[in-house]
């Protein structure tokens, strides 16, 4: 059995290169979380080790000899292991430490609170580098914070990321806007996947990452956009039994339970699993619209050895919704802001019966190996598929400061299904004085899709005047969609074949340079009435510099960047073919970073300027040119602090100047939907003693400023600032929370002209066991 593992493993034997031994490893707590600032030492040699954000330590240089090393923390039961290392031999030794119960009756430690300013995790640049020696920005929001604000809806979640603003698409999936651009989420544990449809539910995700600007070197294009990448990391299996069940209810008949259970299958606690599950039925603030969504999602862990560990984990998602409205307003309409339409905000031109149904299963599975040498060997798979079996989508276009009109079109059956192979090696070696922390890896993705959709044309022209609005129902749209109005798209498929490799240097204890390729092939067999089939190569660079002022506390960094984007050729109005080159976009970044007072503050300053050389644009003739150029460039801030015991803060602002250059008609215009101002701000504290232990408030807001819908620059979608507050009590075996949103009952517009949600409360009671 452990030949027929070596070989599906791609086991390698690397010598070790040092002239002393090492000893590296993780640390994590009885729940699975690393065991951040746990002290790992030599008993009785002074040598030793931090474990850092990630759960990682290394102690190197270790003369030849047996020791004990000794793992220990404050409210944690300390462990003890004895080892024997060689020269040149590199030891890997855990340890999962359990909470120490008298501690913690006066100590809270590695309390939730802190998890607010934690920005570990090998999935932002897929090695084990920390944030201070990662020569890029990014953010992280976790649960802990999710929690705090009885988040439901994941986009309510990107909220709390700098610069970040959420977005519904009209087909009913989600995205975000960042740094000028549209970034779907599209990435689900470092591998591709889709939510252009279907959405996500908030059960299962243990942190979103949100890695900025061009990150085509690393994820790819069909991962990364221009404006970054945004990384939902699921819920993992930990060694110990455990669990809670959240009930929620609020505005607008909001009603959802959720579960999150966890528990060793056998004595050796070798196999877990975990599940989480979630039923939610809401309707909305508006007179028109539903969300009925339920998710299920188990994750299974084997650990075959001290070596070997193979995860899998599924998820199952099912929405039944009304899709947000795609709301446009004529040139010539008189109308220039989306605050001016007539229409009542809590009013709809269509009824509930004009819905949409679509359902996503995810399957994911992970073989990790520890090679000698330190090195780690990890191979993962991935199927996505996002099936719609009908979607109603309105587009009403307002041609006079009264008038409207409706077209109405469905989308279904819509499949699309993606399959990923990916297989990483990561390690560290040296060569003479320099350390290096190497990535080498390589993937494959299949992407298939079929769908078919027609539309209705004008189905209704109607007066806002006339008081009683005739509403548009499924009858009517389904009798317009005649046999013969429905297109079949023909079959979409492509391959992509990606191999990248990423060094980070340490130069010395404080210097690093990063050094990063990746070499992309696409080849496009579609069949159908838009395929033109294609086949594309790209190659895109990364290059980063970090130096730490102050050793693990303070960091400069700079980086160059490439993203790019795969585009199909396009045929022109006179029959002929534009073969459109692969459109690349490079950032160059440069900041600070700072890790302050035993990383209870953490913050990063950085501005960013994307340029973009050959993008697509279209001439007033209809013709397709690749001559066009687009520069976004700004500042971001992010601070998450713990000061004091029980407070957490979390702090954001993001300024973007995105601005079209040289197209015709449109030079030096602002790119639609590019807010320039986007802040956010939350603060929570819990009372630690006295007759108010265990209770606690939160109060935050979100402001984002005007934007044009549009890049002619013709109409406004309003700026807004929505306050929230929250009041709960925790304790160890149970959280009662309530939090009012949109205290003020802001009106706003979103990405395509649809009106967000009015005021609404949340309560929810969660219990633990």
């Amino acid at each position: 059995m452990r030949k027929l593992l070596i070989h599906i493993f791609f086991l390698l034997s690397i010598p070790a290169l040092a002239q002393t031994g090492t000893l590296r490893g993780t640390v994590t707590t009885s729940d699975g979380k690393p065991a951040e600032f746990v002290n790992v030492v030599l008993e009785r040699t002074g040598r030793g080790a931090t474990v850092d954000q990630a759960g990682n330590y290394t102690i190197a240089k270790i003369p030849a000899g047996s020791y004990t090393l000794v793992a220990s923390f404050t409210g944690l039961v300390t462990q003890k292991k004895p080892v024997a290392i060689a020269a040149g031999e590199s030891l890997t030794i855990d340890f999962t430490l359990a909470e120490d119960d008298q501690q913690l009756q006066e100590v809270i430690v590695r309390s939730s609170a802190n998890r607010v300013t934690d920005k570990g995790g090998e999935m932002v640049a897929r090695m084990p580098i920390t944030n201070l020696q990662n020569p890029q920005a990014f953010n992280v929001v976790g649960k802990e914070l999710m929690k705090q604000q009885n988040v439901v809806a994941i986009t309510d979640a990107f909220k709390n990321a700098p610069g970040v603003v959420a977005t519904l698409y009209p087909s009913g999936g989600i995205g975000a806007l960042s740094r000028g651009f549209s970034t779907g989420i599209d990435a689900r544990n470092g591998l591709q996947t889709t939510s252009g449809r279907g959405s996500a539910d908030i059960a299962n995700i243990e942190r979103i990452e949100f890695i900025k600007g061009p990150s085509g070197t690393l994820f790819g294009a069909g991962i990364s956009s221009f404006g970054g990448v945004v990384n939902l990391v699921t819920k993992k299996p930990f060694e110990t039994f455990k669990g809670s069940v959240d009930l929620s209810v609020g505005s607008f008949g909001l009603g959802r339970i959720s579960a999150d259970v966890n528990t060793p299958l056998n004595a050796d606690r070798s196999l877990l699993l975990r599940v989480n599950t979630a039923v939610q039925r809401q309707d909305s603030y508006n007179e028109r619209g539903f969300y009925n969504s339920a998710m299920f999602a188990p994750s299974l862990l084997y650990k075959a050895s001290d070596r070997l560990s193979v995860l899998v984990d599924a998820e199952i998602y099912s929405v039944n919704s009304v899709r947000p409205t795609y709301v446009r307003i004529a040139p010539d309409a008189g109308i220039r802001s989306y605050a001016d339409i007539p229409l009542a905000y809590k009013k709809s031109l269509l009824e509930n019966d004009l819905d949409a149904q679509t359902n996503t299963a995810k399957l994911f599975a992970e073989a990790r190996y520890r090679l000698n040498g330190g090195w780690t060997s990890t191979t993962n798979f991935s199927y996505v598929n996002e099936a719609t079996e009908r979607s109603y989508q309105d587009y009403p276009v307002w041609i006079s400061p009264d008038e409207v009109t409706v077209d109405v079109s469905r989308y279904g059956p819509v499949s699309n299904t993606y399959m990923n192979l990916q297989q990483n090696f990561n390690g560290t070696f040296l060569t003479g004085p320099l350390k290096h922390t190497v990535l080498a890896g390589a993937n494959v993705t299949q992407y298939t899709g079929r769908g078919q959709s027609g539309s209705t044309g004008i189905i209704r022209t109607l007066n806002v005047k006339n008081g009683n609005l005739p509403k548009i129902n499924r009858i009517l749209v389904d009798s317009a969609l005649v046999p013969g109005t429905m297109l079949n798209w023909g079959r979409s498929s492509t391959i992509t074949y990606g191999a990248y490799a990423a060094d980070v240097i340490s130069l010395n204890d404080r210097l690093y340079a990063m050094l990063s390729l990746r070499y992309e092939y696409l080849e496009d067999k579609s069949m159908g009435p838009w395929s033109t089939p294609y086949t594309q190569r790209s190659l895109s660079p990364k290059l980063g510099l970090v130096y730490q002022l102050v050793k693990d506390k303070v960091s400069l960094f700079a980086n160059y960047m490439n993203g790019y984007q795969n585009y199909p050729s396009i045929v022109q109005p006179d029959g002929s073919t534009l073969q459109v080159k692969p459109i690349y976009a490079i950032q160059y970044e440069g900041g600070v970073k700072a890790e302050l007072f035993d990383k209870k503050i953490n913050t990063t300053l950085s501005y960013y300027y994307i340029d973009i050389d050959n993008a697509v644009r279209y001439g007033s003739n209809s013709f397709a040119f690749q001559d066009g150029k687009q520069v976004s460039k700004g500042i971001e801030w992010d601070f998450t602090a713990n000061p004091a015991q029980g407070l957490t803060m979390t702090l954001g602002y993001g300024y973007n100047n995105n601005r079209i250059l040289g197209a015709e008609n449109l030079d030096r215009n602002i790119s639609g939907n590019s807010p320039q101002h986007v802040a956010n701000y939350w603060v929570n504290y819990q009372f630690q003693s006295g007759a108010l232990r265990n209770f606690g408030l939160g109060a935050g807001g979100n402001y984002v400023s005007d934007a044009y819908f549009d890049d002619a620059n013709l109409f406004l979608l309003p700026s807004y600032h929505v306050v929230n507050a929250s009041a709960f009590y925790e304790n160890n075996n149970m959280r009662i929370g309530f939090k009012l949103n949109n205290i003020g009952d802001q009106k706003s517009w979103g990405y395509w002209g649809a009106p967000n949600p009015t005021r609404n409360f949340v309560a929810n009671v969660i219990l633990k066991f």
